[in-house]
C-alpha cells in the first residue's frame, strides 16, 4: 500500500510506502515522471530569444519583469518571455532585479552571474528621486501575496514598510542601513505575506484595519477600528478606508509628496488607463467603485499599486479625469459585478496566482 503526495504543480505525483518494506513497485517509475515534469516547467520557454537570460514554463504572467525590465521582458502567449537580451549595463541591472523580484523564480541566467550580489545591494529601488524622494519599491515579490509590490517610506516621522514582500535578510540590512522599519503599514489581507518576519525582525508593530485580519495576522499590535480617516502616523499621512476589493482595504495617502499607496484597490495598466477587474474582487466592485469616487477631491499625483502598474499625473486635473474615465468606462457598467456571496465563493476556490489577464508589455 502507498501514499500519494503532490509532487508538482501538473499534478504528477510520487508515491511512498507505508512501513519499511522499500520503494512501491511503480515508485521509482512514478518519481522519474515527476522529476521529467518538473524539469520541463523549469525549462526555457522557445518564446525567449537566444542569449544569456530566459523565464520558464513557471511563469504566472504577473507583469513584474515586464515592468521592471521592459527593455528585456514582454509577454508572449500569456507568459513573460526575454525579447531583447541586456545590452547595457542598465539593462542588465533591471533584467537582474526583475529576476531576483520574480515571485516563482521563473527568471534564470545560462550560467550564475558574477553582478548577483550587486544587483542585491540595488534594493529597495528608488522610484523617482526628484518627485518622490524616499519612497523606494522593495522588490522581491512573494508568492504568498500573489506578486504584489511592497514600498517603504524613509521619512523623519518613522520609515514606513507598505505590504510585505518576500522576507529577504540582504534586503532587511539594506533597510536597517536607512534607518529600519518603525511601522508596517498591510493595506489588506491580500498582501501580507511575511509579515510574521519582517515584524520579528524589525520590532515594528503591524497595522491592519481589524475587518481584515485573519488567524494569520492575529497577533497586529495596530488594528484600524471604523471608517477613519486615521492621521496617527502623523500630520503627513492619512490612512483612508478604501472598502470594495475587500471588505475593509485601507489606502495611505503621503500628502506631502502627492503619492496614494492604493494596495489592490486601483492600479494603472500597460494600455494606459486605471483599472479593477471584478474577476479579482473579494467583496463588491460597488463598493469599490464608489470608494474611487472619493479620490476625486484629494491632491495626488502618484498612484503606487499592489498589483499593476503606477501612475503619474502632471496635475490633478489630468488625475480626476483618468479617475472619472475609470467610473464611466463601459467596461465596468457592462462587467457582472459579483455578488458578496459570489466572491467569497471564488475566492475559496482560488488556488495559487491570479494573473493579470489585460497585461502586455
Amino acid at each position: 500500500m502507498a501514499l500519494r503526495f503532490p509532487y508538482c504543480s501538473n499534478s504528477c505525483y510520487i508515491f511512498r510506502p507505508i512501513g519499511n518494506h522499500g520503494d512501491h513497485p511503480s515508485s521509482l517509475k512514478h518519481k522519474q515522471a515527476a522529476i521529467r515534469c518538473s524539469s520541463a516547467r523549469s525549462a526555457r520557454r522557445p518564446q525567449n530569444v537566444p542569449g544569456e537570460f530566459y523565464v520558464d514554463h513557471t511563469c504566472i504572467d504577473c507583469d513584474v519583469c515586464r515592468w521592471m525590465a521592459p527593455n528585456s521582458f514582454t509577454r508572449v502567449e500569456s507568459q513573460s518571455a526575454v525579447y531583447n537580451q541586456p545590452s547595457t549595463s542598465t539593462q542588465r541591472v533591471a533584467a537582474l532585479q526583475a529576476l531576483l523580484s520574480c515571485p516563482t523564480a521563473s527568471i534564470h541566467t545560462e550560467t550564475p552571474p558574477a553582478d548577483i550580489l550587486q544587483a542585491h545591494s540595488t534594493f529597495p529601488i528608488p522610484i523617482h528621486e526628484d518627485s518622490l524622494p524616499g519612497v523606494y519599491h522593495c522588490g522581491y515579490h512573494s508568492k504568498k501575496s500573489f506578486a504584489a509590490a511592497s514600498y517603504f517610506i524613509k521619512r523623519p516621522g518613522g520609515n514606513i514598510l507598505v505590504d510585505s514582500p518576500r522576507y529577504s535578510e540582504r534586503l532587511a540590512q539594506n533597510l536597517q542601513e536607512l534607518g529600519g522599519v518603525d511601522y508596517f503599514f498591510l493595506t489588506h489581507k491580500d498582501d501580507v505575506a511575511d509579515h510574521d518576519r519582517w515584524q520579528k525582525r524589525f520590532n515594528c508593530p503591524r497595522i491592519l484595519h481589524e475587518q481584515e485580519v485573519t488567524a494569520d495576522t492575529a497577533g497586529v499590535e495596530i488594528k484600524l477600528k471604523g471608517k477613519g480617516p486615521w492621521d496617527f502616523l502623523g500630520p503627513d499621512i492619512d490612512l483612508l478606508f478604501f472598502p470594495g476589493h475587500t471588505e475593509a482595504s485601507v489606502c495611505l495617502h503621503l500628502k506631502p509628496l502627492k503619492v496614494l499607496f492604493s494596495g489592490d484597490s486601483i492600479a494603472n495598466i500597460p494600455q494606459g488607463y486605471l483599472h479593477v477587474d471584478p474577476n479579482f474582487n473579494w467583496y463588491s466592485v460597488d463598493i469599490q467603485m464608489e470608494s474611487i469616487k472619493t479620490l476625486l477631491p484629494l491632491d495626488f499625483l502618484w498612484i503606487l499599486p499592489g498589483h499593476g502598474r503606477r501612475a503619474k499625473y502632471n496635475n490633478v486635473e489630468e488625475k480626476n479625469k483618468a479617475i472619472n474615465d475609470l467610473l464611466d468606462s463601459v467596461y465596468v457598467r457592462v462587467a457582472p459585478l459579483p455578488s458578496i456571496e459570489q466572491n467569497h465563493l471564488q475566492k475559496a476556490s482560488l488556488h495559487g496566482m491570479h494573473p493579470l489577464h489585460s497585461s502586455t508589455k
